[in-house]
């Protein structure tokens, strides 16, 4: 990195003191102080500047010579930082800001960009319009071009590189950017987290929470959460109590679902955004089969043979985005041949279904998943796919549909398919009845996948071996242990994708004897064992045998018996 000359301070610009008080009061940067403070145009400012600081000046035709990298800073980050990563046509990298007094800017691009960099200065403006162009010119190499614009929905917010950079406030940029950025690694949910300094962000990508950066200033980060209420129409004065609402953007030519949960905490209020990707999910439904979602033969083998039978009920458990709706809906895909009625009844629905009637939930109008499933039985259904059973009415409405003659998909929340049991009983349900409805169980967590790109051989300490239940399985052979080691294809994580793995219990007379009976669970499981049920941890044991995932990412996600 080029060091500031040292006359730089000897030789201040008038109001230069006044400007750095009035940046280090959190009231804008020193560069946008100078500005007000001398009348001064962006443009004849940033030269004095330059000029004083001993750096070069940039205009928008010199950033227009420059190639373009970001040095692998999220599009978003650079957007909220102003600033640009290139190459000169010498081949030197350079880092162009907005604010070179921003020292806080300068060690962070250090640190960011690894090698060393020549600091130019540029207009904010300036900035925000190549950043646009750039990214613009990667969507037009990909055929995307004009991707915002092209949205059914007129009440959508538009996300575009184009409508970023010409939001005039910087908490609209800032929130767009940060939805842009999140929609484009793929993210299920953006968390905004209120710190004493600002606002941090996170994105859960994969399954797990990725930091993707940090807002500075509270009232700043007071802007943000705001600015979300004002999109999901939620009441910005109320900061006591939780809110709930939602709103959509447009990205990628289609309009996109977002959920939003506010919640007060110590240092402000936190949002969580649940990405609701419709358009895109309905696409890679009509290529989602078992065989997609990953599950071994044996699992598919069962799951088939349990969506085929006429009338009972299958159930799909396991924590919130385990993939349980995923596997209700590539059942659903495999069994929908046009000859039997299907109804589903969500909250909210995910997936858009050809030849399903499928009913959201809407509690508010009264709407609830008990209320409704009462009226899907009068609608003369085959089968039934209910999102999930929450409580003892929908429980034992779901019960009855499978005892007379309905095919019940559902799911409910529980650990593994021996839990499922219990709660039920706890809701009230009667053990034969359940038992005389219920076919099988299911289930199933997610695994990431080591990334192809970066995966390396690894052997496991004899520590860690011994904690995850392997003691002694080194030089035994059998299991080709490996890990990823961190790549630009899967942002540093080792990891890329995901695998579902299951558990299955198969209902036969005498596990439901065992299961009225109220037989001890250890009993019920050797039984269960005895006819084939594997465990989730042996389902994935079996993906780290492969080299398919870490022994770590197993440990993660599944329990050592």
């Amino acid at each position: 990195m080029s060091a500031l000359p040292a006359n730089a301070v000897s030789s201040p610009i008038a109001g230069d003191l006044l400007a750095r008080a009035r940046a280090q009061a959190g009231r804008g940067s020193v560069m946008q102080a100078l500005i007000e403070l001398s009348g001064s145009t962006p443009d004849d400012m940033c030269a004095r500047v330059a000029a004083q600081l001993g750096l070069r000046a940039m205009h928008s035709a010199d950033l227009n010579a420059l190639t373009m990298t970001l040095g692998g800073i999220r599009f978003s980050e650079a957007l909220a930082r102003s600033v640009v990563v290139a190459t000169d046509e010498t081949g030197a990298r350079v880092a162009v800001v907005a604010d070179p007094y921003d020292a806080a800017l300068q060690d962070w691009l250090a640190v960011t960009l690894h090698d060393s960099f020549e600091l130019r200065v540029a207009t904010r403006d300036d900035i925000t319009a190549a950043l646009a162009r750039f990214e613009e010119s990667q969507r037009a190499s990909a055929g995307l071009l004009d991707e915002g614009e092209q949205v059914s929905s007129s009440s959508a917010e538009v996300l575009s590189l184009a409508r970023i950079a010409d939001d005039a406030s910087p908490v609209v940029r800032v929130v767009n950017s940060t939805l842009y950025d999140a929609l484009k690694q793929g993210a299920s949910d953006i968390h905004l987290e209120s710190v004493p300094a600002g606002m941090q962000v996170k994105y859960r990508v994969d399954g797990v929470m990725v930091r993707v950066g940090q807002i500075a200033g509270a009232d700043t980060a007071e802007q943000v959460i705001s600015r979300i209420k004002v999109l999901a129409e939620l009441d910005i004065a109320e900061r006591r109590v939780p809110q709930d609402g939602r709103f959509k953007v447009a990205y990628a030519g289609r309009d996109i679902d977002l959920r939003v949960s506010i919640m007060p905490s110590v240092h402000g209020e936190d949002a969580v955004l649940r990405v609701l990707d419709k358009e895109h999910l309905t696409e890679e439904l009509k290529a989602l089969t078992l065989e997609s979602l990953g599950f071994d033969d044996i699992a598919r083998a069962a799951l088939r043979k349990l969506a085929a039978e006429p009338y009972g009920m299958l159930l799909v458990t396991g924590p919130t985005g385990s993939g349980k709706t995923t596997t209700l809906y590539a059942t659903i895909g495999e069994i929908n041949h046009g000859l039997d009625k299907i109804i589903t009844i969500e909250d909210p629905v995910e997936y858009q279904l050809p030849g399903v009637l499928q009913i959201p939930v809407n509690e508010k109008k009264g709407l609830t998943f008990a209320r409704g499933l009462r009226s899907v039985l009068r609608h003369d259904p085959d089968k039934i796919m209910v999102g999930e059973i929450r409580d003892g009415e929908t429980a034992e409405i779901a019960v009855q549909a499978a005892l007379t003659g309905h095919l019940v998909l559902t799911t409910v929340h529980a650990n593994n398919v021996f839990d499922v049991i219990g709660r039920f009983l706890h809701m009230g349900v009667d053990p034969y009845n359940l038992v005389s409805a219920l076919n099988g169980i299911v289930a199933q967590r997610l695994l990431r996948l080591n990334c192809r790109h970066c995966a390396a051989p690894q052997v496991p300490e004899a520590a860690q071996l011994e904690e995850s239940g392997l003691a002694g399985l080194i030089g035994a052979g059998g299991y080709d242990f490996r890990a990823g080691t961190g790549c630009g294809h899967c942002r540093g994580t080792g990891y890329k994708g995901r695998r579902a793995i299951a558990e299955l219990l198969v209902l036969d007379d005498e596990l439901r004897e065992l299961i009225v009976t109220r037989a001890p669970m250890r009993q019920l499981k050797e039984a269960a064992r005895a006819r084939g049920t594997r465990t989730l941890r042996e389902a994935g044991l079996a993906l780290v045998a492969s080299g398919e995932t870490s022994l770590a990412e197993l440990n993660r996600v599944t329990f050592v018996v």
